[in-house]
């Protein structure tokens, strides 16, 4: 980890005891913007982890719900300090999905579906510039690097010895198909792909054509959980302008029954490697 101290997660947890107290009072968040002049939507980003919280939010939010105890204030003063420390991925610059990769930096497990490519966390360098290039056209030379950069500073998570990141990743055919590069790139993407599949903590499932409809048919989404239970467990959507992020209990279930739904569907692990194998041979064979 690059810090004790994950301000993504920190905003959450902060965030989450804010509504709690907000609720105890029997308020609504409109009802708090209107004592404290500001509006409905601050309320609700600073509960939901979205927007950066200020110690004088906080003074002022615990004054309106007449928090009394002053180690409840100076504990949740003490949070908003922490979640405003920058995390490691800000020295990149501006990162257009930071706040997810607050959220996968901290996590102990991610499960993903990906019906088009190679999970982020599973790709080779050049997969991954190849990638970005053909996907953001319009980039510079050095918003690609930077981009390739931060992937591969995300993937220590995978490599870390002592807590590393529990990934489960169902993969669709397409995503093997889909030549991003030439066929020698791809080949060395799959072999990428079949070793880290290999790791203790890391399990790879594909998904193939023959199985037609399934529920991941509408597209790519991603799961976390965290090693703290108080963290409620996160369901990632990735969009072209913005991302959702879906916390309720009822839509986390929902997609968490989907991924079961998935990963039956799916071929078993070593199904998986053989038939991953196969496909580095159909290319193999394509280039002569």
């Amino acid at each position: 980890m690059a810090s004790n101290v994950n301000p993504t997660v920190r905003r959450r947890r902060l965030g989450q005891e804010l509504r709690r107290l907000r609720e105890l009072k029997g308020m609504t968040a409109e009802e708090v913007a209107e004592r404290l002049l500001v509006s409905q939507s601050k309320i609700s980003r600073l509960e939901n982890g979205r927007r950066s919280i200020s110690q004088r939010d906080v003074r002022d939010l615990c004054g309106v719900y007449e928090v009394e105890d002053h180690r409840i204030v100076d504990s949740l003063m003490q949070m908003a300090k922490d979640s405003r420390q920058q995390g490691w991925w800000h020295a990149f610059g501006d990162i257009p999905y930071s706040v997810y990769i607050g959220l996968e930096t901290d996590a102990a497990s991610l499960r993903v579906y990906e019906p088009q490519v190679v999970p982020g966390l599973l790709q080779t360098r050049q997969y991954a510039e190849a990638l970005i290039t053909g996907a953001l056209p319009e980039s510079s030379a050095a918003d690609i690097e930077k981009r390739v950069n931060v992937r591969a500073r995300r993937q220590e998570r995978v490599r870390e010895a002592e807590t590393p990141l529990r990934l489960w990743a169902v993969i669709d055919e397409a995503a093997l198909r889909r030549v991003v590069g030439d066929k020698q790139l791809m080949i060395e993407q799959l072999e990428h792909l079949l070793d880290q599949s290999h790791l203790p903590h890391v399990t790879v499932q594909v998904l193939p054509f023959e199985m037609g409809a399934h529920p991941g048919i509408t597209g790519h989404y991603a799961i976390l959980e965290f090693p703290d239970a108080s963290d409620s467990s996160v369901v990632y959507i990735e969009g072209v302008t913005s991302d959702l992020y879906l916390e309720k209990a009822n839509d986390v279930q929902r997609y968490s029954v989907m991924y079961e739904h998935l990963r039956a569907q799916a071929l078993n692990v070593e199904q998986t490697r053989h038939f991953i194998g196969e496909v580095i041979k159909d290319y193999t064979q394509a280039m002569g």
